[in-house]
């Protein structure tokens, strides 16, 4: 279509056509639209820039659903439509324009938006068995067809009896169809219903009797509402690009609504061809100058087609047209992270996730300087079809954006928001913004639902009706993440009412914009759209407030959150109007902050106090209040508030040591960042642009916010009340009941989750914090008998693996002090040996796995069970090694060749036919039959994923592990195929979750095969290339990784899956600097590829380490050389010792993989070292009894015992496990015979004792020989035993 005469205009006022809502109606508009938008005339001038959002009061697309012209006069055109439909023929769904309920869950997003979103992924669900949902619509229509989709789990949720009811006025119901007795067949079913119906409503209403049997909820996953008609319907022949009300379909964005405000640019159509499609519609009618800094930016949505798994809608970009007849998209432009800024080279770099908005910006006057941009389009362009794609576009900017100036601080580059633009069905890190010290008592956040204890910021998905975000709160919380939930949290919240203020959380709540809200690790601040700015910065037990009103009027909520679900907390709080004091306590905790105990708040102001008292309405009965103020000149009012697991005077106490009354908020805010900038600042790089310094800064703010002191300075000493013992007494308002010890314990860690990257960052980052931290979960066993799997406070039974047991070995033997070794050695040996008495500690299985080699399916999740129990084993094998060498002591040597043999037992869960690791029950019967396994199914044996990803947990013995694989070859192969099979997160591979989980489908939009960042388990596994003898594969995966899965800061994104209490921020530091602690407890890293031209750590001991790759680049990914201190280095792996003082590493950097480490030896260390499949050592006596039933729940009591075995065996350890402790032998005699009557003594042993009940102890033997029978002479007396080995 030819240009139309120029109207220039600086936007505002523009007439422009109707958004088309239904496919029909799409048709008709886009047949009369040959000619374009109706606007003023202007001057055609040029501007400096433009900019629009889509909204009433910003620039109108001069033409819509109009395909730009070329200078040959054709279209820029073909192979595509502008048919596209989404959901059953006829849907009015995209006329809803408002959705009521009768109730929902709106702490986890489960929000009755969900019900129009088009997302079978996402759900409505309401806390009762019964419930209604009403839909709004802009204009009556004669509905006569509806469709329901049932939610990913729980099948008894599903709806059994509704009934569909129309209304003109939202008032009066008129009964329209009526159904009884439904059920649906599986998650994500379904479901279509006919009915006659001859008028027109413009509100309906789904009123649902009964569920299937569920007392607890109802949820439902979509609801479609059709006018009826054609399957088929005559597409339009262009793409289609309009203005609508935005996506509904995402898991973190507002539904119906464009980034920002309530509408967007609409790209849609269908892709015809098998080959290239492509179309490039015209949008904007500009005259805008490009100037060296002029930069282009936009924010687009790729939408997933109705579940069809391709990405064709990622295949866009904003492209400009130039008056000189050339266009953007030829001219080799890059956004921000490096990638081609054209339809195809967006798509092909995989940098645009679907179903969420992406922040897109390029410095076109790079490229473009000197030009005048005359149209700006919006351009498709896929290699291949056919596919529907459809997204939208918002915040098209053109402006000039000088390059960003070096920030004075390192605290100033980290964004506490990153990762908050999340759900629980999508995670992008699933943060909150915690302001808070480095590993600090409390954080302190905004709040955008007070109510939940889960979910506390939403960066988007939570926006009130004008797309605006909204604080509720400003909160005390102690959450590690929103899946375990927060605990002893306290609220605050400024209010500039006249009167009284509100209480209520939805009316007392602020509105604000991203724009002016300020979130830095030492600092949080935000003006609200009413003025009223609020201000908090942090210490460790206290944090100050500061609130500067818009008027005179100043009031300050006090509040808490009594109820979550069924579950009562109990709070109080206490106001003294006539000395302006705030005191309180908080019982508040999720199901699994285990052994979370009172807190304790004391606060005063440095304003005078006008009226206050309890309010109703808010989140508590009775623990709900407010101050009034008489604000200073400046209209501030500053509070000071402190907390305290210990008593109300504790947190008074706190208050004084650390912001005694005097001190500005300006002192507490630089102290604070000082902290941070004693962090951050130890790493320093060069060859980064400003997002990837926001990404390793705020990646150093994860790491180091995380663990947390559990510690108060009472008089002289440390102390706390233990989360790990019984509570000796009652609590009161003012005090806590719980056992008070003395001590330095730190928590908040969930060890599944941290040991890969983040133990060992502390080892090499800050070796002397790393030993306090490590003492700090030490003395979680010695208070409590054991150290927690999930610290949530104390012993929260989550996840697999007592995967400390390796991170404190990994630190020892990197020589990080300042912990006690020995307690730490013996509370692994405890995890690794002791069937523990209850769920929230130990490792699952123990009655049976150390016998049987590995955890039986019996044991939910075993197979994970077992894969990390084997990782762990290794790092107690080097950490008793390394002690052996200390001390001297036998123990030690014993249990590490026993642990090290463990290590090498994953070979007994290796299906050889299947080609996989599968769970084993105690028969020792497959989970599944070998021919009937599918490694793509999740849950069952693998924990948050599937076969696949634990195809390689193995890495202590990867050479081992290649074995079993078919050699260094196979292992590649294996690899190759795991890179490249696609996740599909199909609800058939669910598998025993029962639905799709968020984990599932972020797997999928990795884009690597089945390669999860999302979850730990695949964090090691580009690193395994190494381990196959291919590192250049190793480095093309990690930078892919670097390169476009940490992307999205700018708009709270930032990470690919949960970030985890600093895991995957560790991750990219590692991978950043070049290497990787992939066999933990080995003291060595497997090296990867660096991402920047230099990077240094200052260390602990006042030396650098330097990182060196000058001819680093985006293309530059692959190592051709490396040089360690200035001498040629040509393995893989890396000691710690090389780096741990400091020292240069320089790598050479190429294009194209090189030879560098494939050679013979340069491969990681492994516990294997030859091309034979391991043969752990193996228990040779196979008869019945309590003594080798491989049970440690039976028992016998005995003065000696038989040891029957096969034929000539040698043994050359054997263990004994306790069943009482103290009614176990405490010497003996090991005798062989080699004919059963003249007897040989193998290994005798006296003063011994079982430190634990149900303890296996293992001991070499000291002359060990081929005999045919054995038998073990208790030497005191008789002695109880529950198991006896004998290893061969």
């Amino acid at each position: 279509m030819g240009h139309r005469p120029r109207h220039r205009r600086r936007g505002g006022s523009a007439r422009r056509a109707p958004a088309a809502v239904g496919l029909t109606a799409l048709a008709v508009l886009a047949a009369s639209q040959g000619v374009a938008v109706a606007g003023p005339e202007r001057a055609p001038r040029a501007e400096k820039e433009f900019s629009s959002s889509f909204e009433k009061n910003d620039a109108q697309p001069d033409w819509l659903n109009t395909v730009e012209t070329g200078a040959d006069g054709k279209k820029k055109a073909g192979g595509v439509n502008g048919g596209f439909s989404s959901g059953i023929p006829g849907s009015v769904n995209d006329h809803v324009v408002d959705v009521r309920a009768s109730g929902e869950n709106a702490g986890s997003g489960e929000t009755k938006e969900k019900l129009v979103d088009g997302e079978q992924s996402t759900k409505w669900l309401t806390f009762k068995p019964t419930g209604w949902v009403e839909f709004e619509l802009d204009e009556p229509a004669k509905v006569v067809t509806y469709a329901l989709t049932s939610a990913n789990d729980h099948q008894e949720r599903d709806p059994k009896d509704w009934t569909l009811q129309g209304s003109t006025d939202g008032k009066d119901w008129k009964d329209l169809d009526t159904r009884k007795g439904e059920k649906f067949a599986s998650p994500f079913t379904t479901k279509k219903y006919d009915f006659e119906n001859t008028a027109a409503y413009s509100h309906y209403r789904l009123d649902i009797t009964a569920n299937n049997g569920a007392s607890d909820a109802l949820q439902l996953a979509d609801v479609q509402l059709s006018v009826g008609g054609s399957d088929n319907p005559a597409p339009p022949d262009d793409m289609l690009s309009l203005v609508d009300r935005g996506p509904a379909g995402s898991p973190t964005a507002k539904a119906r609504a464009g980034f920002t405000g309530r509408q967007a640019l609409r790209y849609a159509g269908t892709h015809t061809a098998e080959r290239r499609g492509f179309s490039y519609n015209k949008v904007f009618d500009v005259n805008v100058d490009v100037r060296r800094d002029t930069e282009l930016s936009y924010r687009v949505f790729p939408s997933m087609a109705d579940g069809d798994l391709d990405y064709d809608a990622t295949n866009v970009a904003v492209d400009l047209a130039f008056t000189d007849g050339t266009y953007l998209s030829d001219l080799k432009a890059t956004d921000q992270h490096g990638f081609p800024l054209t339809p195809r080279g967006q798509g092909d770099s995989k940098v645009l996730y679907v179903n969420q908005w992406n922040d897109v910006a390029g410095r076109i006057g790079d490229v473009a300087a000197g030009k005048t941009v005359d149209r700006i389009l919006v351009g498709y362009d896929s290699p291949k079809g056919p596919a529907k794609f459809r997204g939208w576009l918002d915040d098209v900017s053109l402006k000039e954006t000088p390059p960003a100036e070096p920030k004075a601080r390192p605290s100033d580059y980290a964004s506490t928001t990153r990762g908050t633009n999340s759900s629980n069905g999508f995670s992008r890190g699933n943060t909150f913004p915690a302001t808070a010290v480095p590993h600090g008592f409390n954080f302190w956040t905004p709040v955008t639902n007070a109510g939940s204890i889960s979910w506390l910021y939403d960066y988007a998905r939570g926006n009130n009706d004008d797309n605006l975000p909204t604080v509720q709160a400003f909160s005390a919380s102690h959450e590690p993440s929103p899946w375990m939930g927060d605990r002893q949290t306290f609220q605050v919240m400024p209010s500039a009412a006249k009167d009284k203020p509100d209480a209520d959380r939805t009316k007392r709540a602020l509105p604000f914009r991203h724009e002016k809200e300020t979130a830095k690790p030492h600092y949080y601040g935000v003006t609200f759209e009413n003025g009223l700015k609020a201000e908090m910065t942090p210490t460790d037990h206290a944090a100050m407030f500061k609130f500067t009103y818009p008027g005179d009027d100043a009031s300050i909520v006090f509040d808490n959150i009594e109820k979550t679900g069924d579950t009562k907390h109990n709070v109080g709080l206490t106001l003294d109007k006539e000395k302006g004091v705030v005191t309180g306590y908080s019982d508040v905790k999720s199901g699994l902050s285990t052994g979370a105990t009172r807190m304790f708040v004391y606060g005063t102001f440095d304003s005078p106090v006008t009226d206050g008292g309890k309010l109703t309405g808010g989140g508590t009965t009775d623990a709900t209040g407010y101050f009034r103020f008489k604000p200073g000149k400046d209209r501030s009012v500053s509070l000071r508030l402190a907390t305290s697991l210990i008593s109300v005077d504790q947190a008074k106490a706190n208050l004084d040591e650390e912001i005694p009354a005097g001190t500005s908020f300006g002192r507490v805010k630089e102290r604070a960042q000082d902290k941070w900038d004693d962090i951050l600042g130890r790493v320093e790089v060069e060859g980064a642009s400003e997002g990837q310094k926001t990404s390793l800064y705020s990646s150093l703010y994860r790491l180091y916010l995380y663990p947390n002191s559990g510690f108060e300075k009472v008089g002289s000493k440390h102390k706390y009340a233990s989360p790990f013992s019984p509570q000796t007494g009652p609590d009161t308002p003012t005090h806590t009941g719980a056992k008070i010890v003395e001590g330095k314990p730190y928590v908040n860690n969930g060890f599944w989750d941290t040991y890969r990257t983040t133990w060992p960052a502390y080892s090499l980052f800050t070796p002397k914090k790393a030993g306090e931290l490590v003492d700090g979960f030490v003395q979680h066993y010695k208070d409590g008998g054991w150290t927690s799997r999930w610290s949530s406070p104390g012993y929260a039974d989550l996840m697999t693996g007592t995967s400390s047991d390796v991170a404190f070995a990994d630190a020892y033997v990197k020589g990080v002090k300042g912990f006690d070794a020995k307690a730490a050695y013996d509370a692994a040996v405890k995890n690794a040996t002791v069937a523990p008495d209850r769920s929230g500690y130990g490792r699952k299985g123990m009655t049976t796995s150390p016998f049987l080699g590995y955890t039986p399916s019996e044991t939910h999740e075993g197979l994970s069970w077992a894969l990390e129990g084997y990782v762990n084993d290794y790092g107690i094998a080097k950490m008793g090694q390394a002690l052996y060498k200390k001390t001297g002591e036998k123990r030690y040597k014993e249990e590490a060749s026993y642990f090290l043999n463990r290590a090498r037992d994953y070979v007994n869960l290796f299906d050889s036919k299947a080609g996989f690791f599968q769970g084993k029950n105690k028969k020792g019967d497959w989970r599944v039959p070998s021919d009937k396994f599918d490694p793509r199914v999740w849950g069952h044996d693998y924990t948050e994923t599937n076969a696949w990803g634990y195809a390689f947990t193995a890495p202590q013995d990867s050479r081992g592990l290649a074995n079993l694989y078919g050699g260094r070859g196979g292992l590649s192969k294996k690899l190759d195929t795991y890179f490249a099979t696609p996740e599909t997160a199909s609800p058939e591979f669910a598998g025993s979750y029962g639905g799709v989980i968020h984990e599932m489908t972020e797997a999928r939009d990795v884009r690597m095969g089945m390669y999860g960042h999302s979850n730990q388990v695949a964090h090691h596994a580009a690193y395994m290339y190494d381990a196959a003898g291919q590192p250049s594969k190793t480095q093309e995966k990690v930078r892919e990784v670097m390169s476009r899965l940490y992307t999205g800061s700018e708009i709270g994104q930032g990470y690919h899956g949960d970030e985890d209490n600093g895991e995957q921020s560790a991750w990219y530091l590692f991978s950043a600097l070049g290497f990787y602690p992939l066999v933990m407890g080995s003291g060595e890293y497997a090296i990867g590829s660096p991402q920047f031209t230099k990077m240094t750590v200052h260390m602990d001991n006042g030396k650098d380490l330097v990182v060196k790759a000058p001819k680093n680049s985006a293309k530059n990914v692959y190592v051709q050389g490396l040089k360690v201190n200035g001498k040629k280095w040509n393995s893989t792996a890396l000691p710690h010792s090389a780096v741990a003082r400091g020292g240069v590493l320089e790598f050479d950097m190429g294009p194209k993989p090189s030879a560098w480490g494939t050679g013979k030896n340069a491969q990681p260390v492994s516990v294997t070292d030859d091309d034979k499949v391991p043969s752990p050592r193996k228990d040779a006596l196979k008869v019945e009894g309590e003594l080798f039933d491989n049970s440690s729940s039976t028992y016998a009591n005995s003065a000696s015992v038989v040891l029957p075995v096969q034929g000539r065996t040698k043994a050359v350890q054997y263990t004994l496990t306790s069943a009482d402790k103290a009614k176990a032998p405490r010497g003996w005699v090991l005798q062989g015979s080699r004919d059963g009557e003249k007897w040989s003594t193998v290994d005798k042993r006296s003063g011994q004792s079982f430190a634990w009940d149900q303890q296996t102890r293992p001991f070499t033997v000291s002359d060990p020989g081929a005999y045919v029978k054995y038998r073990l002479v208790f030497t005191g007396g008789r002695g109880t035993l529950s198991e006896v080995e004998l290893l061969h």
